[in-house]
């Protein structure tokens, strides 16, 4: 029996193991954001409480009243729930802090309440009829804003707690009588056993179906939290169209599973990078490589592009594989524009550092592109496949022969003009251009010449 209890109560536990720092300060960022939120909540509580005492009418003449504790209760209650609230606000709510938050709101509503016979020159049963104890049903109710069921059933223990030390003192000596009435229970200042007990597990009931929920909540709050950071991830990895492809999946993605889409390939490579690389310590290249690549992905990026690998000091991208876009050729070619200004930036920085001017090349070209996942059960990767894939990469490798930076097959050129695309500048055409690799001369347009480094700077 008490292995039995020990496992259910381990399985209560708020969920914390096996999640990574990062998730649970996630959690924690939430808790906090809903603590925040509760200290306004009992900040609106004291001063609807205070409003309403006094707006209402005195059930009482205040010459016959020698002390009223509400206001004094409410006046010293209100600074202990504005300094709550400014900790919730700097995130210094420990523990400690949390737990005696909780012992000293419940005792100040049954203080209150339990005032209400003083105040109104009556028996001590005469607070046991008193609204306000629907109050403690809000306390309880806000501590499942924290996610964390112990500080709920605290609450919950708490209030019950309190609730029976008021319904003892109100059976003092001589100064309440039982029955069995309901009537008489209604009508006068007897005290009925079974309707303070019903008060007693109603609260205890609500507080063990909020924890319940609370703990389930966490729950569900940790896997979110673990997903939101693994699709973060995925983004690091992957572009962000792909990663919100996988994690949207609703089956498990498979190996040899794709679409055929109209899409733009490009391919970009970095001019003289290799032979550079053997001159320069690791880290400096290395360093030099991860900023060309940074500027380049942020270009793609930015024109609703998607990074299918790095291939070394090469990247290849596509534009309406992922995910369907009509404006693939236009914004691949946008993309190109933007790709040759951040590439003079980044040749002019590292010539500032030392290095030599650096240049690229880079090619689209369009059509039906497969995109799909490729790989076995254990390690899959999406991918694109297809000619343009395979035209862009061998344009890319004929911009050297024509001696300029970027090309484009005429049918990209042509989709992107239909679909808004406006260049900076004319374009030169190439006729029926013999490119190595292609059975069949090509149409070609050239997006960028080739500049040097003074060039560039000017």
């Amino acid at each position: 029996m008490a292995q039995s209890l020990s496992r259910f109560l381990r399985r209560l536990l708020p969920a914390s193991d096996g999640l990574s720092p990062r998730v649970r300060e996630a959690i924690a960022r939430t808790e906090d954001a809903n603590e925040i939120l509760l200290g306004w909540v009992q900040l609106a509580v004291v001063t609807l409480l205070g409003a309403l005492y006094l707006a209402a009418p005195k059930g009482f003449e205040a010459k016959d009243v020698a002390f009223e504790p509400v206001p004094w209760l409410l006046a010293s209650y209100a600074p202990l729930v504005v300094a709550r609230l400014v900790l919730a606000h700097r995130r210094r709510l420990g523990p400690v802090i949390l737990t005696a938050s909780v012992i000293i709101d419940i005792s100040v509503l049954f203080l209150l309440i339990w005032s209400f016979h003083i105040q109104y020159c009556q028996p001590p049963a005469f607070y046991l009829k008193a609204p306000t104890f629907a109050y403690a049903f809000l306390f309880i109710a806000l501590r499942s804003l924290r996610y964390d069921f112990r500080y709920l059933v605290l609450t919950g223990v708490t209030a019950a707690i309190g609730w029976m030390a008021l319904v003892g003192y109100a059976l003092g000596p001589g100064d309440a009588e039982i029955t069995r009435s309901f009537v008489d229970y209604a009508m006068g200042y007897h005290v009925l056993i079974g309707a303070e007990l019903d008060k007693v597990v109603s609260m205890a009931m609500v507080t063990g179906v909020l924890a319940v929920g609370t703990v389930r909540s966490r729950r569900l709050l940790a896997v979110a939290a673990s997903e939101g950071q693994a699709r973060r991830e995925l983004t690091r990895f992957f572009s962000p169209a792909v990663a919100t492809r996988i994690v949207t999946s609703a089956d498990a993605i498979r190996p040899g599973e794709g679409e055929i889409r109209e899409a733009t390939a490009l391919m970009i490579d970095l001019r003289g990078f290799t032979r550079l690389a053997s001159t320069l310590p690791p880290d400096r290249v290395m360093s030099l490589l991860g900023d060309f690549q940074r500027r380049m992905v942020a270009v793609l990026f930015r024109h609703n592009g998607c990074v299918d690998k790095f291939l070394g000091d090469g990247i290849l991208a596509h534009f309406g594989a992922a995910t369907e876009n009509a404006a693939h050729a236009a914004d691949a070619l946008r993309a190109v524009d933007d790709i040759v200004v951040a590439a003079d930036e980044w040749s002019l920085a590292a010539a500032a550092d030392g290095v030599p001017d650096l240049d690229i090349g880079a090619a689209c070209a369009s059509g039906e592109i497969l995109f799909g996942a490729v790989g076995d059960s254990d390690r899959l990767e999406y991918t694109v496949i297809g000619n343009p894939v395979n035209l862009a990469a061998k344009l890319e490798k004929h911009t050297k022969a024509e001696r300029v930076r970027a090309l484009a097959s005429s049918v990209t050129w042509e989709l992107a003009v239909r679909s808004g695309y406006v260049p900076p500048a004319d374009r030169q055409m190439l006729r029926a251009r013999e490119v190595a690799g292609v059975s069949e001369p090509v149409d070609l347009v050239v997006l960028a010449e080739r500049r040097s480094l003074a060039a560039a700077a000017a």
